[in-house]
């Protein structure tokens, strides 16, 4: 009796990590990466990807009886740390996409002050995990945070996409979204698909959101892999690559910016092209808007604060 409720204690915890993910795979600018690592799961979650290998089909093709088959597969699978997580990104992907979609657009200084404040403890949270900082690591560490910085400064172009689209996007994303510090929704927004996925997630859209689960599978499929074996192979090296991704995705989430050029989508909507990062009093001066300085800062301060009690709560 007290495995059985360790064992749905441990599933709801890890389907509350999942959907934490999730949340933050919705953001343009946040990593579900970031939460899977910052919660403890970051490496069981790329080896549990990729044992869905030609191991786990011959596991379903042994001769014999089907349950015991499918009972091997899913432990070599892994599958119920997998069921948890991924229900868990799925449901709150869903229900969270008009809520994070409604903040963005009447309150955006709020909710990039908040994953502000969580990127930086994120960062000192990886950071810890390096335990010599040397040339390699260093030297890893600014490369990471140069390439996102660049990444975070290309401008979103917009597209009326095509059905295999939705496919080639999925698998180019998901593999931003499983690396922290690079948002698998910003790299949407550089495609020109974050609208339309999300347009796709909000009236149910299933053939279209079907069509862009698969990308992600095939995306999951390869990359994780590729991530695993640097794991294995550079382990602090990589490690510092991740916490210099991190850093150089803030430059996209600060709070305060300068509109410099629009464009209009297929739907008709002006929206922000280009913008540039700019101090909350010439906000003010440009806008003419409040730049909720204190609220600002109580959100990064609050970001960084819930990260740091995760990671407590994660390591008990």
């Amino acid at each position: 009796m007290s495995q059985t409720k360790q064992t749905k204690r441990d599933f709801l915890f890890l389907f509350f990590k999942g959907a934490a993910m999730g949340a933050a795979d919705v953001v343009p600018g946040v990593s579900g990466g970031t939460i899977a690592f910052i919660t403890g799961i970051y490496e069981r979650l790329l080896n549990a990807i990729q044992s869905v290998n030609l191991d786990a089909a011959k596991l379903m093709c042994n001769r014999g009886n089907i349950i015991t088959n499918l009972k091997s597969l899913w432990q070599h699978i892994d599958g119920n740390f997998l069921l948890a997580v991924f229900s868990g990104l799925i449901t709150s992907g869903i229900s969270l996409a008009k809520v994070i979609t409604y903040l963005l657009s009447n309150h955006p200084i709020y909710v990039w002050s908040f994953f502000f404040g969580l990127i930086i403890a994120s960062f000192i949270h990886i950071a810890k995990q390096i335990n010599t900082w040397n040339i390699k690591t260093i030297a890893s560490c600014i490369f990471g945070a140069l390439l996102a910085y660049v990444i975070t400064t290309l401008s979103p172009s917009d597209v009326d996409p095509q059905w295999w689209f939705y496919t080639a996007s999925g698998a180019i994303a998901i593999c931003a979204m499983i690396l922290p510090g690079i948002s698998g929704s910003f790299i949407l927004l550089l495609l020109g698909m974050y609208a339309h996925v999300l347009t796709a997630v909000n009236t149910l859209a299933f053939d279209l959101i079907a069509l862009f689960i698969l990308g992600c599978i095939i995306g999951l499929m390869v990359f994780s892999r590729a991530l695993t074996w640097l794991l294995a192979h550079f382990h602090q090296v990589t490690f510092s690559l991740l916490a210099g991704f991190l850093i150089g995705s803030l430059n996209l989430l600060w709070p305060w910016k300068q509109v410099l050029t629009t464009y209009t989508n297929s739907h008709g909507v002006v929206k922000p092209l280009s913008q540039a990062n700019i101090l909350p009093d010439t906000f003010f001066q440009l806008t003419g808007q409040n730049p909720q300085l204190g609220v600002a800062i109580a959100l990064m301060f609050f970001g960084l604060a819930l990260i740091l009690c995760i990671e407590k709560i994660s390591q008990k």
